[in-house]
């Protein structure tokens, strides 16, 4: 990302759910996931025209999800579509007897450029209640040495809760064994499957920020989150405490300073989640369409819905994240709020900080 970037014109990720139909049954799923796929989901042909269009914005992530898209047949046909439009696919498929070593390498030959796996606990015992379907964790691990055969880069998606957040510690332990290229920690929304009461809190939301700064400073791969806006705010703070204030107000203003991490995307700021069935959202996990891909184009949605601007607009941001002093560059999640208050634009309920303008009223 440079400044020449407008994220009012174009997303840096764009996410397809290519079906919704998958093998596991994890407790936390965003999609609420079934075996059988939607009748009513794009067909090969609308995949082709979503990807036509994708060529036309280039955004520099792409991801092919689920459900689990290795249920599609036409998924390999689909990543050589994207690959060879200049596109670089990725992809996250579910730990299932679909995902074997040929599977890996028939993806890596139709182009995918990257894989990623969830794992959610350092131990079978802990990952495999997560995703409903013992074998899980065996197979994950499995697909990690296949996609390193390959040579396909690889990364893991751990989603945090209440039941794994005191695992994180043994989990870096672990990984660091593997050959992987980032780290994705996604903490919970409280939609779909996923319940209220496997919501940390703010202040472990603040601890975990801690050991995830450390792991950063300590491990070979990348480490970034997902829905976790306010970790940004957490290492510009521990920047200023160590005195590196050239990396402070660039990153502030809205530039990339440092790799992943500090990038001011938010839900619907350059940021977009298309469904199976066409539907387009400012993210897979705040249930509101911007609008649908078989009337509106994906660049008028994104670029010109009432849903996408009004998102992109920090002056909409009320409560603390209206005050903050890092709402450009984070800004609180927005389908953490939407799915706790109803409300788009309330202050981001796991976030513990209190900007300046409060503090000096105490």
């Amino acid at each position: 990302m440079n400044t020449e970037f407008d994220l009012n014109k174009r997303p840096l990720v764009v996410i397809w759910e290519t079906t919704q139909s998958c093998d596991l049954a994890c407790y936390h799923c965003r999609a609420s996931a079934q075996p059988k796929r939607h009748p009513l989901e794009l067909t090969t042909e609308e995949g082709e025209k979503l990807i036509d269009e994708m060529t036309e914005l280039k955004p520099p992530i792409f991801i092919f999800t689920g459900g689990d898209p290795l249920k599609r047949p036409d998924i390999y046909h689909l990543v050589r579509y994207a690959a060879e439009r200049g596109l670089h696919p990725a992809m996250t498929p579910s730990a299932t007897p679909l995902l074997t070593r040929e599977s890996i390498a028939q993806l890596k030959k139709a182009g995918l450029a990257r894989l990623a796996v969830s794992l959610d606990g350092s131990v079978p015992e802990l990952h495999d209640v997560f995703r409903g379907v013992p074998g899980s964790y065996a197979r994950t691990l499995e697909a990690i040495h296949w996609a390193n055969e390959a040579k396909l880069p690889i990364q893991v998606n751990t989603s945090v809760t209440t039941r794994n957040i005191a695992d994180l510690e043994n989990m870096a332990n672990l990984l660091k064994n593997f050959k992987i290229v980032l780290w994705s920690v996604f903490f919970l929304i409280p939609t779909g499957r996923g319940q209220m009461g496997d919501l940390p809190s703010g202040e472990e939301f603040e601890a975990a920020f801690a050991k995830l700064y450390r792991f950063a400073g300590e491990f070979p791969f990348k480490i970034k989150t997902t829905e976790a806006q306010h970790y940004r705010r957490f290492i510009l703070q521990q920047r200023r405490r160590a005195g590196d204030v050239k990396m402070i107000k660039p990153a502030i203003d809205g530039m990339e300073q440092g790799g992943p991490g500090l990038l001011p995307i938010n839900d619907g700021k350059g940021f977009v989640f298309v469904s199976h069935i066409g539907e387009v959202y400012p993210s897979g996990f705040l249930p509101i369409s911007g609008g649908s891909l078989r009337r509106r184009s994906l660049t008028e949605i994104y670029q010109d819905s009432e849903l996408f601007r009004s998102l992109r607009d920090t002056k909409n941001l009320k409560g603390k994240c209206g005050e903050c002093e890092f709402r450009e560059i984070c800004g609180g999640s927005r389908a953490r709020a939407y799915a706790m208050t109803g409300d788009l634009f309330a202050e981001e309920p796991c976030c513990v900080y209190q900007p300046a303008s409060r503090r000096s009223q105490i």
